[in-house]
């Protein structure tokens, strides 16, 4: 990172404004374009992206035309659009070469098997977790869980496990800021939580992820406005950071507490395993792409 210099005038007037961010460029809209294509529900209709990534139509139309034309996008009916062949290839070839998930991949067929439950493999996207591998149990439960899926880092059982493995100034900094569901699931309250009470949900927050640390597992037990669970241990790296996690996600009736009793040591003997290769062989692992845009 460069020194920074200050102009005259900035030495002269500290109390200046900061200046706005750079107004974003081909490379980002495009970024923002694919992104909003691989998001579940395609085909995408050119409306629906131009909402999605807050850019003009004509503007979003442009970039589709130029990435179809390169394979990573693909027109589909009435106008609307999906991703394209070449965007699929680059994505199944960097899953094929990802460690981590090539050893969850029998962990989870176990895990589906002895449960009847989705188990998935989920990492960070700074503060979303994207779902890379789900196995459907037979009967399919009725939960729309997908490869690709998406949710808040802060809710949910895989968010309160990756969360928990985290250093605690960075778990700290995810939080910073956001609603995070964790209080209302362990303090079973209200949407309508009042400001006096913010020390009261801070604290609550603090106690879900120490028992999260303590027992090994997340365990969204308290999330009383959802239809579904989930029960989730982190996988970690050689230096014990974590990379991801193992997750099952079931109907409240079909993940109660007996059952979160009985399958959250399975969960967690199946991540430590995992995370036990990891650390036995060399591989690539997918970077966690940071608030700023950097990969670490």
């Amino acid at each position: 990172m460069g020194k920074q210099v200050n102009s005259r005038s900035q030495m002269q007037d500290s109390t200046a404004p900061a200046a706005a961010p750079p107004a974003p460029g081909p490379v980002d809209k495009a970024m923002e374009v694919l992104s909003a294509l691989s998001e579940t529900g395609a085909p995408h209709r050119l409306a629906d992206l131009a909402r999605h990534t807050g850019l003009a139509k004509p503007t979003v139309h442009r970039l589709l035309r130029t990435l179809a034309a390169q394979g990573f996008a693909e027109p589909a009916e009435q106008g609307s659009y999906r991703a394209g062949p070449r965007l699929l290839g680059l994505a199944a070839r960097v899953l094929a070469d990802d460690a981590a998930l090539d050893l969850a991949r029998p962990a989870l067929a176990e895990l589906r098997t002895r449960t009847g439950l989705f188990a998935s493999y989920a990492v960070r996207d700074d503060r979303t977790l994207v779902h890379l591998e789900v196995l459907a149990p037979a009967q399919g439960l009725g939960l729309d869980l997908r490869p690709g899926s998406r949710e808040p880092l802060t809710a949910g059982g895989a968010g309160l496990a990756l969360l928990a493995a985290l250093p605690p100034d960075e778990a700290e900094r995810l939080l910073a800021g956001t609603d995070s569901p964790h209080a209302d699931e362990a303090t079973h309250a209200d949407e309508a939580t009042h400001a006096d009470e913010t020390p009261h949900v801070h604290e609550a927050v603090s106690a879900a992820l120490a028992e999260t640390a303590r027992r090994g597992y997340g365990f969204d037990s308290a999330d009383i406005w959802r239809d579904r669970r989930t029960l989730a241990a982190a996988v970690r790296d050689s230096a014990g950071l974590p990379v991801g996690t193992l997750a099952l996600t079931g109907l409240a009736f079909t993940l109660d507490e007996t059952a979160a009793e009985l399958y959250g040591p399975m969960v967690r003997a199946a991540a430590g395993a995992v995370s036990a290769g990891l650390a036995a062989r060399t591989g690539t692992r997918l970077g966690v792409v940071g608030s700023g845009g950097e990969a670490r």
